[in-house]
């Protein structure tokens, strides 16, 4: 089991960085994630950088990178980020019938690819770049 830096308990840079998640965020108290990567705060504060800038407002809509992002996690097998991001993908509006045709989605996703990989198919000319 990690250690979980709380709050009270955190150095002034930690401090520094939960507030600009809990700031971000609109929440109380940051998740498990931040203070299990508070143990090295250069981590923490190179990962809260890094997804804030890449999930800031930009092309993509919100819960559309969301669901991406969940995606990822359950591909992964990450319990955690798919359980993190399911909740803020439904925070951004993401309905029962979406989440049901995602994981419809990655579970066909899954299942060609392993195909695909298992049979060696060759990649059509036309795909190529």
């Amino acid at each position: 089991m990690p250690t979980l830096t709380e709050y009270a308990n955190a150095r002034p840079e930690v401090r520094a960085i939960y507030y600009s998640i809990k700031t971000a965020r609109g929440v109380p108290d940051v998740n498990n994630f931040w203070k299990a990567l508070a143990v090295h705060p250069p981590t923490l504060a190179r990962t809260w950088e890094s997804l804030s800038a890449v999930m800031a407002p930009g092309a993509l809509d919100p819960l559309v990178k969301e669901m991406i992002y969940l995606t990822v996690s359950m591909a992964n097998g990450c319990a955690y980020c798919t359980a993190s991001h399911t909740a803020a993908a439904r925070a951004k509006g993401m309905t029962e019938a979406q989440y049901g045709e995602l994981l419809a989605v990655i579970g066909m996703a899954a299942e060609t690819n392993r195909l695909a990989e298992a049979l060696r198919v060759p990649v059509d000319p036309t795909f190529e770049d």
